[in-house]
């Protein structure tokens, strides 16, 4: 089952359209338009899970300027702990991030919810340079327990749609008035809402 929803995700970080449209099917025009970012800056997805590598997550997303292992978790309620293999798991993440410098992060998709269904979340690292700086301000990391314990919290993560706002975003006009128009034709059979996508149109570039 989980294979299936790294399926999902990795259609929508390689900026597949009909993945991204599949995922963004019951939200509204402005977290459409900013998933829909990623058609114009795309990641390269590989599938990591089996490798025999500890701390690459189930997937890896790379792209000129970034770089994240990810891993992917799917559950029917909006909290998971950690313990057994999954804490071996957050360990060995936590481990290769701080050696290598990245930011490894997890997606958590909720089962049976309208809307955007994934949340993301980040292993806390430390300090990170560059642009990894940046996002490490912006992107939640998993809350911890009352023993100090890392976990996943749903309702406490980033939405995908935010997150890819976040690392897609281009202020480059054509781009935008490209997205727009994709924005309008996922809606023309939901009653569509161009205007709205219009009006709204400096939120789409921001998370």
């Amino acid at each position: 089952m989980s294979s299936q929803y790294e399926r999902e995700l990795r259609c929508v970080l390689a900026g597949i359209p009909k993945g991204v449209e599949a995922v963004t099917r019951s939200c509204d025009p402005i977290a459409k338009a900013r998933a829909m970012q990623v058609l114009e800056r795309p990641f390269l997805v590989v599938r990591a899970a089996g490798s025999g590598m500890e701390g690459s997550g189930d997937l890896l997303a790379l792209r000129g300027d970034l770089c994240f292992p990810i891993e992917v978790k799917s559950c029917k309620v909006s909290k998971l702990y950690l313990s057994g293999r999954t804490k071996t798991q957050y360990e060995a993440m936590l481990k290769e991030g701080v050696r290598c410098g990245l930011m490894p992060l997890y997606a958590y998709r909720l089962k049976r919810v309208r809307g955007d269904s994934w949340r993301i979340f980040r292993v806390d690292v430390g300090k990170l340079s560059g642009r990894l700086g940046m996002l490490r301000r912006r992107i939640p990391a998993l809350p911890l327990t009352r023993n100090g314990k890392p976990f996943l919290d749903w309702d406490q993560g980033m939405p995908l749609h935010k997150f890819l706002a976040l690392v897609c975003r281009s202020n480059d006009s054509n781009s935008i008035k490209s997205l727009e128009q994709r924005a309008a034709q996922l809606d023309k059979h939901n009653d569509g809402d161009e205007t709205l996508i219009q009006s709204r149109l400096t939120d789409m570039v921001q998370p």
